[in-house]
């Protein structure tokens, strides 16, 4: 099952959906290099993008790139291209248009931040208290949360030490504790 969503950048619609089976979201093609260029056809642009660019191209080709139906202002449904947010990263990346220049910085700011983070993990943490407290979380509530993930990764490290297979394993094994404290599994919770 599918949801559908609407984002807006700037003035521009952009249309997306959540895929469940996958657990991530998928944006529009069309909409984003509207958003980004003057171009009164999207997909003829991006299109061309492709001719030009071998290496973009392969990896579209290479991409997940599902079509999806979603209604279009004729009122009717219209099947789109669509990619997830790192293929739409790369589409920004290669599209040369002043619009998408701001978008690039954000992205080699939030790049150059979290290979800082991964140089010293401290500065991780502290992004993600702050993104916590951005966010509303109570002090008491990111305490726990960060006591929650202290414990998890104990008890993933036991797994691991004692054989269980990493994905569907701990997957399982993680069912089961909802189910024994919750009745029901992880997902079903959330």
């Amino acid at each position: 099952m599918a949801t559908q969503a609407l984002k807006v950048f700037e003035d521009k619609r952009i249309r997306t959906f959540w895929d469940e089976n996958e657990e991530k979201w998928y944006f529009c093609i069309n909409d984003i290099v509207a958003a980004l260029t003057d171009s009164p056809d999207p997909a003829d642009y991006f299109k061309t993008r492709r001719k030009r660019d071998k290496e973009f191209d392969d990896f579209v080709r290479g991409s997940n790139c599902p079509t999806h139906k979603f209604v279009s202002t004729d009122g009717k449904p219209h099947s789109v291209r669509c990619m997830d947010l790192q293929g739409i990263f790369r589409i920004v990346q290669s599209i040369p248009s002043k619009k998408a220049e701001p978008f690039k910085r954000w992205l080699a700011q939030v790049g150059a931040a979290r290979i800082h983070q991964m140089q010293d993990p401290e500065l991780g943490i502290q992004q993600s208290l702050q993104d916590y407290k951005r966010l509303g979380y109570s002090d008491n509530w990111i305490n726990q949360r960060l006591k929650s993930i202290e414990i998890r990764k104990d008890l993933t490290d036991q797994w691991k030490a004692h054989g269980v297979e990493e994905g569907t394993g701990y997957a399982t094994l993680t069912d089961i504790i909802y189910y024994t404290w919750a009745g029901l599994t992880a997902r079903e919770y959330d």
